[in-house]
C-alpha cells in the first residue's frame, strides 16, 4: 500500500500541523491515502510551488520508516509484515541482508556477509517467511 506525504523542495517533511518541515519523516508528518487528498491539502498552503508531493511504496520504506538501517540499500521486497533489503553498510563492505519488521519497526541484519552480489542475489531470492523469524 502506496501513502502520500508533502516534501519541501528545500528538504524535509511537512508535518501534521501544516507549518513546519521535519528534516526526517516520522509519525509526526502528514500522510495522505491517494495522491488526489495530498494535492487537495496543497492547493490551500502558502508557497505551494514549493511543495512536492511524495509517493512512499513498501519497496521505499526502509529510507522512510527505518532510520536506524544504514548504509546503501540495493534492492527491496516484502514478504507478509517484512521488508527484506541487501545493504551494503558502508562503501567497499560485505553486503548484508538486512530484514526490517513494518509492525515493530525494528531492524536486523543477517549474519552472514556476502563479498559479490550474485552471492547475495542467490540469498536474497532464496529468503521465505519461513527464514524470516
Amino acid at each position: 500500500m502506496s501513502i502520500f506525504t508533502l516534501q519541501s523542495l528545500a528538504g524535509g517533511f511537512l508535518d501534521e500541523d501544516l507549518e513546519h518541515f521535519n528534516k526526517i519523516f516520522d509519525d509526526w508528518c502528514i500522510q495522505f491515502e491517494s495522491y488526489e487528498d495530498a494535492k487537495d491539502i496543497v492547493q490551500t498552503l502558502e508557497n505551494e510551488e514549493t511543495i512536492d508531493i511524495v509517493e512512499i511504496t513498501p519497496l521505499s520504506y526502509p529510507k522512510y520508516f527505518f532510520h536506524s538501517l544504514k548504509g546503501t540499500i540495493y534492492t527491496t521486497r516484502q514478504i507478509e509484515d517484512k521488508i527484506i533489503c541487501v545493504v551494503e553498510p558502508f562503501m567497499g563492505s560485505s553486503f548484508k541482508i538486512a530484514i526490517c519488521d513494518l509492525k515493530t519497526k525494528k531492524v536486523r541484519l543477517t549474519k552472514t556477509s556476502y563479498k559479490s552480489i550474485p552471492s547475495v542475489e542467490n540469498a536474497f531470492a532464496s529468503l521465505n517467511e519461513i527464514n524470516l523469524s
